[in-house]
């Protein structure tokens, strides 16, 4: 699993260079319908062929609409900061030959290289939960991926639009800086979190901190979309790292280095680990049942031999109607092994490997939606706080995004071997 460096594998493959992936938090492998085209639930972003970044160069003062739309319709990149119904800053940039910029939004327009769309906790993402009104921006952020070693990715809040333009209105913040440069915030915010230590079993969560257009670091607003910005951050960079998160304020995603993700078990690793724990027959111990783990493809169906667990106490058994307790809720029941009453629900095997941080065994279920991962990973994700709603933060599952609740918010599960 560990293996030469990114660069000498790409050297070797004749592959394009990857910077990295962004994968979606709270999908188990794939968007429940499918992945199409730039809509999916992760997303690679490689060497182009050809650089695409930009720079900023002329900066313009313009008092006239005429004369801001002259400027913003030359065909060129450019960010218009408008002050007041008579003072508009617009900034134009211009072709940048060191680096490639990728943009991630909800408009399906041609600018944007990764559709995301809100995510629905508890994956019930399906053609009929439709978002009434998304709070995720149609061109939410971009991606700026220096072209040669170490390939440094660097996240601003905003993208350009289909003609090139980011556009913060009257009503958005907005401001100077002291160097005289303008800046300002999206309306809903890019929120970003790097990780203490890296994505690691020692990995610590790290402060939430809003980046802004022109990607300087903030203390968070009071509520997510008030006027007034937070405070400069000055020691901390928009430099993603593996494991950075990236809040688009109804989507949660994760950013995975090539390195990092050379060290991460595969879907092939996934599948063996799969099919090592159903080779060990683990039984129902009253039903004395073998259980098996659904195959990957075969992940949202209740199967027969499915394994169910006891969240309260991690004991695994088969599927059965018995426990009800008239003094507890519907789905909670009581173990027949040692009497604790908690929340009984099928397992799930966790099949996304970017969520992993090492290559342990499933060994833990996340509570209360019971999907399964290595030790390590359920412990890291437990204790990351996710930004849910217009201010409140919440651990949740990463491969249903379901808000996780119990003691530990995840449980070791106890498993029987066969009698014979």
């Amino acid at each position: 699993m560990f293996s030469p460096s990114q660069e000498e594998l790409c050297a070797l493959n004749k592959e394009p260079v990857k910077y990295g992936e962004l994968v979606v938090l709270g999908y188990n492998g794939s968007l429940p319908n499918g992945d199409r085209g730039r809509r999916k639930s992760r997303f690679a972003l490689y060497k182009r062929p050809k650089a695409n970044g930009v720079k900023p160069s002329t900066v313009h003062v313009i008092s006239t609409p005429q004369a801001s739309k002259a400027i913003s319709s030359k065909g060129q990149h450019s960010i218009s900061f408008t002050l007041s119904r008579n003072q508009t800053v617009i900034v134009e940039y211009t072709h940048d030959k060191d680096t490639d910029m990728f943009q991630v939004g909800r408009s399906t327009e041609s600018p944007i290289d990764f559709v995301v769309t809100d995510t629905i906790s508890g994956s019930q993402n399906n053609d009929e939960t439709q978002i009434t009104q998304s709070t995720i921006s149609r061109f939410a952020c971009r991606i700026v991926c220096d072209r040669s070693p170490p390939y440094t990715a660097r996240i601003f809040a905003a993208g350009f639009d289909s003609s090139k333009n980011i556009f913060l209105g009257e009503k958005a913040a907005k401001w100077k800086n002291p160097d005289g440069h303008m800046d300002g915030l999206t309306t809903n915010g890019v929120l970003v979190m790097h990780p203490k230590g890296g994505f690691t079993e020692e990995s610590k969560p790290g402060v939430w901190r809003e980046i802004s257009v022109c990607g300087d670091v903030y203390t968070l607003r009071e509520t997510r979309s008030a006027q007034q910005r937070g405070k400069l951050v000055e020691n901390e960079t928009n430099i993603l790292q593996d494991g950075s998160l990236i809040d688009l304020c109804g989507a949660t995603l994760l950013w995975r280095t090539a390195d990092g993700l050379l060290h991460t078990p595969t879907q092939k690793h996934i599948e063996a680990l799969r099919q090592e724990i159903n080779a060990a027959r683990p039984q129902c111990p009253v039903g004395l049942n073998t259980l098996a783990f659904p195959s990957i493809n075969r992940k949202d169906v209740v199967e027969e031999k499915q394994p169910w667990a006891y969240l309260s106490c991690g004991h695994v058994h088969g599927y059965h109607n018995w426990g009800h307790r008239s003094d507890t809720e519907a789905n909670e029941r009581e173990c027949p092994m040692c009497r604790t009453v908690g929340p009984y629900v099928p397992l799930w095997l966790g099949c996304e490997a970017g969520f992993y941080v090492d290559a342990g065994p499933p060994t833990h279920a996340f509570t209360p939606c019971g999907h399964v991962c290595s030790e390590k990973s359920a412990k890291y994700w437990s204790q990351i706080p996710l930004p849910h709603g217009t201010h409140a933060f919440h651990a949740a599952c990463p491969f249903c995004a379901t808000q996780l609740s119990g003691e530990h918010n995840c449980v070791k599960l106890i498993f029987q071997g066969p009698i014979d």
